[in-house]
């Protein structure tokens, strides 16, 4: 039997309705199924979620599934499943998506020609039935570049603000130069230091194209729909963006970027806000002016002259009250 080339890495919680799709489509990425290892994690889940893990598992010739008892959050499970990589590459895959078939294989080969530490591709959102197409914001394609090229304009979206991890590939050197972690116990935004890192540190990278990957949209046990505790950790997520950012050699090039982003997204959240519940909705503005606080003032100054309009007047009470002004 053939040792595996790719790992796919399957964190989940609670994801029974969905992840028997995803495991049915990961079976149908090579040809030859010996190519791929699935490491499963079952992240404290209270439904089958295991259960279908483990019965998918003996279709393939290598697969681990880990078993958390308690819930330890997408970064830590993503972390497990790092430690049991084996091959030349490794891939993310959420427990609520699902890919096209072929779609590892025509990475793991691009990853291979083209001789990247990382590929990234366009993704595809579903929303009730309804499909839309997300392409990553970079403008050149199958091309080789360095990562750090591709994190400016400031105030323009680019590769820094699609963070999504299974969004690509990566070539398991990413793993031996310890950039392939995530920042261990957040619960969401775990993605947005991670992928400040890869494009600061990893010396090459491509967006290819390739089949799709798909994702569900309007999950109600999705990060990205709760209003609950676990949104707060964007605040420490984005102060561990800037402080990977001051610490880098080009730190004055990129650190604009890294406060308009954390604007960005503030404005984002205080928006979300509107729908917590009054003490959350205090403690999530309070963050916000704290993340506000400790970013440089000519930085802020400079990013604010770059939001539109709405986005302003979201941010002017907690521009006011970290010290920034309106």
């Amino acid at each position: 039997m053939r040792s595996p080339l790719v790992t796919a890495i399957l964190p989940a919680k609670d994801a029974g309705a969905y992840i028997a799709t995803t495991l049915e489509t990961l079976a149908r990425q090579f040809d030859d199924p010996a190519v791929l290892k699935l490491v499963a994690i079952d992240d404290g889940s209270r439904d089958d979620t295991g259960a279908l893990m483990r019965r998918h598992a003996a279709r393939f010739p290598h697969a681990e599934v880990l078993v958390n008892a308690e819930p330890r959050g997408l970064a830590s499970a993503r972390n497990q499943g790092l430690a049991h990589v084996e091959g030349e590459a490794f891939c993310f895959v959420d427990g609520d998506d699902w890919m096209q078939p072929q779609r590892l294989a025509v990475l793991a080969r691009r990853l291979r020609e083209l001789d990247a530490d990382y590929l990234r591709t366009d993704h595809v959102t579903v929303t009730a039935g309804e499909r839309s197409l997300v392409r990553a914001p970079h403008p050149w394609r199958e091309v080789v570049a360095s990562p750090r090229d591709a994190i400016l304009p400031a105030t323009e979206t680019t590769m820094v603000d699609y963070p999504f991890a299974w969004a690509g590939i990566f070539h398991r050197r990413i793993i031996d130069r310890g950039l392939a972690e995530f920042p261990a116990g957040l619960f969401t935004a775990e993605d947005r230091p991670w992928i400040w890192r890869l494009h600061l540190q990893a010396a090459s990278f491509a967006v290819v194209d390739a089949p799709a990957l798909l994702y569900r949209r309007g999950v109600t046990t999705s990060l990205t729909q709760v209003r609950d505790r676990r949104q707060l950790d964007f605040v420490r997520a984005m102060r561990e963006v800037v402080e990977i950012v001051e610490a880098d050699a080009e730190a004055e090039r990129f650190l604009p970027k890294a406060v308009w982003s954390s604007l960005a997204l503030s404005a984002h959240h205080l928006v979300r806000a509107r729908r917590m519940p009054r003490a959350l909705r205090a403690e999530m503005r309070t963050g916000i002016v704290g993340l506000l606080r400790a970013l440089p003032g000519g930085e802020v100054a400079a990013a604010v002259r770059h939001l539109d309009g709405p986005r302003r007047r979201v941010l002017a009470r907690a521009l006011r009250e970290s010290g920034h002004g309106a």
